[in-house]
């Protein structure tokens, strides 16, 4: 499926930056720390193995390494970024702390104004809104830098069953590069679509060390700050009746609003990980084949930067021909769900 790129959405993505830590935890091992046999782990939860962070992976500092590495691949100057949007987690190396600050200082982009933003592990796709809006509207916008790292797995009690769904977190960090005016090479930002549903604000919260409950002594022997589910039946019953609607919905928006009316049309349509019967749930409902599709099970979920590993993952294979157009969707806790279509360009990979 061929789309063509409004004129006046003139931003483009020209560089793609990723790091994965070296360390990594096998299904066997994720069995054994949680209880859910082997075979459901790899079965239903989709997971073979998955990146875990090592002792130098701060959340922070793998953004600033999956940056230097768009940079590098992009050969811009770090002084020609005009800004760095932090979309990484808010679990980092400080609490209270504004990483965009730290990253554009270690990159050397010192030109650039910074700011961190969150949405959970829909926060790569909001930059993508967020940049792309301000670039179109402000031509003193011309280069702009997203990255962040992902950690979050720290949070997790893998002995709690009502948390059991996430499993599948991960680590790592990524890094975009998008630049206004770009040569045809490069592929487009097209759409982008985003959902929001605050009746599911408080059914996921890290339930210790905010306001509401400071951390203690006592708090902090018992294993807290972790994440909890309020209540964990409830809030399944009502993502079983919408979730993967909304999926559908962003998806089909952001593909039908840069001109793909029929998402099998598209190249290809990356999944944030999640457990495998989901997946091939989505794959038919918008009548993608599998082949145009990668399931994330040796890298489990990576938070915002699931996205971004598809990007990368596509480009080693060469799945992407000129003129061929790619969504990719992911849904965060709190909830929210978003999509992002890209057409390539010229050239079917600037960034391998």
């Amino acid at each position: 499926m061929t789309l063509q790129a409004h004129a006046e959405q003139a931003v483009s993505l020209i560089a793609v930056g990723l790091y994965i830590p070296d360390a990594r935890m096998t299904s066997a091992e994720i069995a054994e720390a949680s209880g859910v046999p082997q075979p459901v782990v790899e079965s239903k939860l989709g997971l073979r193995s998955k990146p875990v962070p090592g002792p130098e992976d701060g959340t922070c500092e793998m953004g600033i390494r999956a940056a230097r590495q768009a940079l590098a691949r992009s050969g811009v100057d770090p002084m020609d970024i005009d800004a760095v949007i932090y979309i990484g987690e808010e679990h980092k190396e400080h609490p209270v702390w504004t990483a965009a600050l730290k990253l554009q200082e270690e990159i050397g982009a010192r030109r650039a104004i910074g700011w961190d933003i969150a949405l959970r592990c829909c926060t790569a796709i909001a930059g993508l809104k967020i940049a792309k809006t301000m670039m179109s509207g402000d031509p003193s916008l011309r280069t702009v830098l997203l990255a962040g790292g992902y950690r979050n797995g720290d949070l997790i009690d893998m002995a709690d069953p009502a948390t059991r769904f996430m499993l599948n977190l991960s680590a790592g960090g990524g890094a975009l590069i998008l630049r206004r005016d770009a040569g045809a090479e490069y592929p487009r930002l097209l759409e982008i679509a985003l959902l929001t549903d605050g009746s599911f604000s408080e059914d996921v919260v890290v339930g210790a060390g905010g306001t509401r409950r400071p951390l203690t002594p006592e708090l902090l022997a018992a294993g807290e700050p972790r994440f909890r589910v309020q209540d964990a039946e409830a809030m399944k019953e009502r993502l079983d009746r919408l979730s993967m609607k909304r999926f559908e919905e962003v998806i089909r928006r952001s593909a039908a609003d840069s001109g793909c009316d029929d998402p099998a049309g598209l190249a290809y349509l990356g999944l944030l990980h999640m457990k495998r019967s989901a997946h091939h749930h989505v794959l038919r409902a918008l009548g993608v084949a599998e082949e145009r599709a990668i399931y994330l099970e040796d890298y489990g979920h990576m938070g915002q930067f699931d996205p971004i590993l598809h990007l990368e993952l596509i480009a080693r294979d060469g799945r992407m021909k000129p003129g061929d157009a790619a969504t990719l969707a992911a849904a965060g806790i709190g909830y929210a769900w978003g999509a992002t279509t890209l057409s390539w360009g010229d050239e079917p990979c600037p960034w391998s």
